[in-house]
C-alpha cells in the first residue's frame, strides 16, 4: 500500500495518496515514511494544518530531517505562524547548508516578513548553490524591488528572461514595477509567448497583463483594454466574488454601527496605531511611505492583524460579523484592542507609532475605532473612474476578485465610498478623508494636514519621502514612492468610450459628478 501511494505521488494523484496512506496508517499508525508522504500530499491539497501534524510527528522520530523542516516551515507560513516557520527553515539550512530549496524557502519567508537584507542573503545563497533556480531569482528580484533597488530588480528579471524568454513571472515582474517601458522587441517576445497552446491559465493571465502594458506603451490603448478584458475574464473563472453578498454585508455593517456602542474603558487605548484604508491603486502606499518617513512612525506595510483579530472573535462567538457587534461589551472591545496591540508590538520596537495599511478592511473601521478609541484612521480615495480602471489593469491576488469585471469593480467602489462616508460622519474627529488628487496637487498642504490629524509634529522628511529607505511590499508602488510626486497619473481619458459604461454606472450611483 505504501508503494502504491508512492506511485500515486509521482502521478500527482494527491487525493489517492491520502486514501492509500490512510490504509497504511490504520495498520501502522506511527510509520514515519507514511506520515512523511501523507503530510506532503495534504500540503499539496492545501490542508496545511493537517500537514503540520504529520510533519511534527515525523520530526519527533527524525529530528535531523532537513526536508521535513522545510515542509513544516512552509506549512506553518501558510498558517501565518511566521516566527515558527522561519525557525524551522533556519534549522533546515543548518542541517543541509548545500540545499538550494532550504535557502530559497527561508528567503521567501524572510521576504514576506519584510526582513529584506536577510532574505537577499538567503536567496543569493540558493542561487550560488543552484544557478538554474529560477524561483529564487524571481524572488530575489521582487525583494530588491521592495527595497528600492529598482535597477537591480530589473536586471534580475531580465536575467530570468534571457534564460527563459517565455517566463510569465519574469515578464509580469518587469511590467509590475510600473517604471519599465516595453520596446518593440519586448512586445514581439510577449506576443510570441502568448501563442503557446499549452499555457496554464495563470501564465496566460500574467503574460496578457504584461502584453497589455506593452500595448499601452505603444499608444494602443483600445487593444490594451481588450487584452486586460481577456485576462480578467480568465481570472473570473477561477476567482470567487459575490458582489451582491458583499453589498449586503456593507449595508449590515452600516446598520449595526449606526447604533450607540459601549463607552470605552480606556479612551487612550490604541494611540500608537494609524490605520490607512483604501481601495487598491488609490495612493495608500504613498500615504504610508510619507508617514513612515517621520522619525516617530514605523511603516508596517500591509498586515493582517486587524482582520485576524475580528475573524477570531467571529469564530469564538460562532456568529458572523457584524451580527455579534450589538452583544459585545466594553470589556470585549478592550480585550480585542489589547490583543491587536500585542500582535503588532514588533512594529513599535524602535518607534512609538506605526501604520497599519490594509486594502481589504475598510469595512472594519468602526470595529477598529471601537477597539482602539485613541487610534486614527486615514481613508485614501481617488477619482472613482481612475480607481476602477487602475484595479482592472492590475493583476491582484485571489482575494481581490472584485477587480475582474468593471461592473463588479464599480459596485465595490460604490460600496467603499458609501461606507467610508458613513465612517467620516460617525467618527469625525478620528477619521481623516484624504483625496489623492488633493495630495498630488499641493503635497505640502496635504501632508501638514495629515500630520496634524495624527498629532505628529511637522518633519521635512515627510516632504522628501522619496529619499526614505525602507521595504515597500506593494510592488506596483515600490518604485513609484522612490520618486517625487507626479501629477500626470490619470489614464482614463486615453481609453475614450471604453469606459463610458463605467462612468454611467458610477454617475447613477451618485459617486461621480457630471462632466
Amino acid at each position: 500500500m505504501l508503494a502504491r501511494a508512492r506511485k500515486e505521488w509521482t502521478q500527482r494523484q494527491f487525493d489517492a495518496v491520502e486514501h492509500s496512506l490512510a490504509n497504511v496508517l490504520a495498520l501502522a499508525p506511527d510509520e514515519p515514511d507514511a506520515l512523511r508522504l501523507l503530510g506532503m500530499a495534504r500540503q499539496r491539497n492545501g490542508k496545511h494544518a493537517q500537514a503540520i501534524d504529520c510533519f511534527r510527528r515525523v520530526l519527533a522520530v527524525w529530528p535531523a530531517d532537513a526536508d521535513m523542516h522545510v515542509c513544516l516551515g512552509i506549512a506553518l507560513f501558510e498558517q501565518d505562524d511566521t516566527d515558527a516557520a522561519v525557525q524551522h527553515l533556519r534549522r533546515a539550512c543548518e542541517l543541509a547548508p548545500d540545499s538550494a530549496s532550504a535557502w530559497f524557502n527561508l528567503g521567501e519567508a524572510l521576504g514576506r516578513q519584510a526582513h529584506s537584507p536577510q532574505a537577499v542573503n538567503a536567496l543569493q545563497r540558493a542561487i550560488a548553490i543552484d544557478a538554474t533556480h529560477v524561483s529564487a531569482r524571481l524572488s530575489l528580484a521582487r525583494i530588491l524591488a521592495s527595497m528600492g533597488r529598482i535597477d537591480d530588480a530589473i536586471a534580475g528579471y531580465r536575467d530570468v528572461l534571457r534564460r527563459d524568454p517565455g517566463n510569465a513571472e519574469g515578464w509580469f515582474g518587469l511590467s509590475n514595477l510600473n517604471t519599465v517601458r516595453f520596446d518593440a522587441t519586448d512586445a514581439a517576445n510577449l506576443a510570441h509567448a502568448l501563442q503557446r497552446t499549452d499555457l496554464p491559465a495563470r501564465d496566460f493571465e500574467l503574460l496578457s497583463f504584461s502584453r497589455a502594458k506593452a500595448l499601452e506603451d505603444a499608444g494602443e490603448h483600445a487593444q490594451a483594454f481588450e487584452m486586460f478584458r481577456a485576462a480578467n475574464a480568465s481570472r473570473r473563472k477561477r476567482v470567487r466574488w459575490d458582489a451582491a453578498g458583499e453589498h449586503r454585508r456593507v449595508e449590515a455593517i452600516e446598520h449595526v454601527f449606526a447604533d450607540a456602542l459601549p463607552t470605552p474603558l480606556d479612551a487612550q487605548l490604541g494611540r500608537e496605531a494609524i490605520l490607512i484604508v483604501s481601495i487598491p491603486r488609490s495612493g495608500s502606499t504613498l500615504v504610508e511611505h510619507i508617514l513612515a518617513s517621520h522619525p516617530l512612525v514605523e511603516g508596517a506595510n500591509e498586515i493582517k492583524d486587524m482582520t485576524e483579530v475580528i475573524d477570531a472573535e467571529t469564530q469564538r462567538r460562532q456568529s458572523a460579523f457584524p451580527l455579534w457587534v450589538p452583544q459585545a461589551s466594553a470589556q470585549d472591545w478592550q480585550r480585542l484592542g489589547r490583543e491587536y496591540l500585542a500582535r503588532t508590538a514588533r512594529w513599535r520596537q524602535s518607534k512609538p507609532r506605526f501604520t497599519d495599511k490594509s486594502l481589504v478592511s475598510w469595512y472594519l473601521v468602526g470595529a477598529a475605532l471601537t477597539m482602539l478609541p485613541a487610534a486614527r484612521a486615514i481613508i485614501v480615495r481617488r477619482d472613482p473612474v481612475e480607481t476602477c480602471l487602475a484595479c482592472f489593469r492590475q493583476l491582484f491576488s485571489e482575494r481581490s476578485g472584485f477587480a475582474c469585471d468593471l461592473d463588479e469593480m464599480a459596485q465595490y467602489c460604490i460600496d467603499f465610498l458609501h461606507l467610508t462616508r458613513f465612517w467620516q460622519n460617525q467618527y469625525p474627529d478620528r477619521v481623516f478623508d484624504l483625496r489623492y488628487e488633493a495630495l498630488v496637487a499641493d503635497p505640502e498642504f496635504a501632508i501638514r494636514g495629515l500630520l496634524d490629524f495624527c498629532d505628529l509634529p511637522f518633519d521635512p522628511a515627510c516632504l522628501d519621502f522619496h529619499k526614505t529607505a525602507r521595504t515597500v511590499q506593494s510592488l506596483p508602488s515600490a518604485a513609484q514612492v522612490r520618486q517625487p510626486i507626479r501629477r500626470d497619473t490619470a489614464r482614463s481619458a486615453r481609453y475614450g468610450d471604453k469606459l463610458d459604461g463605467l462612468r454611467q454606472r458610477l454617475r447613477d450611483a451618485g459617486v461621480l459628478a457630471d462632466d
